[in-house]
C-alpha cells in the first residue's frame, strides 16, 4: 500500500512539472479569449469620419464587433470608430466613418468576430505615412496590439485628398509604404484596399483611374469604387455623408469578403 502511495505521488510531480501555468491567454484581459479577424484602418479624414452621426448612431452596436481602444483593450464597437485614434484630430471631428458600413457588410459573410484597429487623422497627406512617421509607427504599435488576439485579414486605406497634385509619384511612394508597413507587421500577403476619392473631387478624375490600377504595382491589393457616395456639404467639400460613408464602407466589406473568406 506505502508503495502504491509513492508512485502516485511520483506520478502526481511529474504531471505537474510538465504542465505549464496557463493556455497562452491567461496574460489577456479577462472575457477576450476569442480569436478574432483583425483589420487596420487607416488613411486622412474620410477614413477618420466626417459623415454626421445621429443620435441614435451612438447607441448602435454590431453583434460581435469590437474596436481596439486606446488602452490595447478590446471594447464594444462605437461611435465614432476613430475615437481611439492615437493620432487622430480632436474628438468632436471624428463622426461616421466607413468602418461601420464594412463590419455589418462582412459580418453576412462570416461568424468570425471583427477586431477593427482604426488610426486615421484627417488631413494627411502619403508623405505624413512613410515608414519612420508618427503615423506609421502608431498604425504598427496598435495593429500588433491587436494581432496578439488574433490574425490580421486586410488593410483598409482611403487617402489621398492632399495628394491629387502628386499622382505622377504618388503609385511608386505607395508601394514603398505599403511594402514597408507589410514587412514590419510581417504580412507580406495582407490584402492591401485602396478606395476611391469623393466623385466630385477636382483630382478625381486622374486619381480615381490611378487606383482602380493599384493591382498592377502592388501584389495582393484592390480598390473600391465612390460611386454614388453622397457629399456631406455640398461639392466643395471632399468629405463623404453618413450615408455615403456606410455606401463606401459596404463596398470595402464586400471586397475584403471576396477576398479573405
Amino acid at each position: 500500500m506505502m508503495m502504491k502511495k509513492w508512485l502516485f505521488a511520483c506520478v502526481a510531480l511529474l504531471l505537474a512539472a510538465c504542465t505549464t501555468p496557463d493556455d497562452g491567454l491567461a496574460k489577456k484581459p479577462e472575457g477576450i479569449q476569442k480569436k478574432y479577424d483583425v483589420f487596420l484602418l487607416i488613411g486622412q479624414s474620410n477614413m477618420a469620419g466626417r459623415g454626421t452621426l445621429l443620435p441614435e448612431d451612438y447607441e448602435t452596436t454590431l453583434k460581435d464587433v469590437y474596436l481596439l481602444d486606446d488602452k490595447g483593450e478590446i471594447v464594444p464597437a462605437t461611435h465614432p470608430y476613430n475615437q481611439y485614434s492615437s493620432v487622430r484630430k480632436e474628438l468632436e471631428l471624428q463622426q461616421m466613418n466607413p468602418g461601420f458600413g464594412f463590419a455589418a457588410e462582412l459580418r453576412r459573410h462570416t461568424n468570425r468576430p471583427i477586431l477593427i484597429v482604426c488610426n486615421a487623422k484627417g488631413g494627411t497627406s502619403l508623405s505624413e505615412w512613410k515608414s519612420g512617421s508618427r503615423l506609421f509607427s502608431e498604425a504598427v504599435r496598435r495593429c500588433r496590439q491587436a494581432c496578439e488576439y488574433g490574425d490580421l485579414k486586410a488593410i483598409l486605406w482611403h487617402q489621398g485628398e492632399s495628394d491629387v497634385d502628386n499622382c505622377s509619384t504618388y503609385m511608386e511612394n505607395l508601394l514603398t509604404f505599403v511594402t514597408a508597413l507589410r514587412s514590419e507587421l510581417r504580412c507580406g500577403k495582407c490584402p492591401f484596399i485602396a478606395g476611391e476619392i469623393a466623385q466630385w473631387h477636382r483630382g478625381a478624375p486622374v486619381f480615381n483611374p490611378m487606383i482602380q490600377l493599384i493591382s498592377d504595382t502592388i501584389p495582393y491589393s484592390d480598390w473600391v469604387s465612390s460611386e454614388g457616395c453622397t457629399d456631406l456639404k455640398g461639392t466643395s467639400d471632399p468629405h463623404f455623408s453618413r450615408e455615403g460613408q456606410i455606401l463606401l464602407g459596404s463596398r470595402y466589406g464586400k471586397k475584403v469578403a471576396e477576398l479573405c473568406y
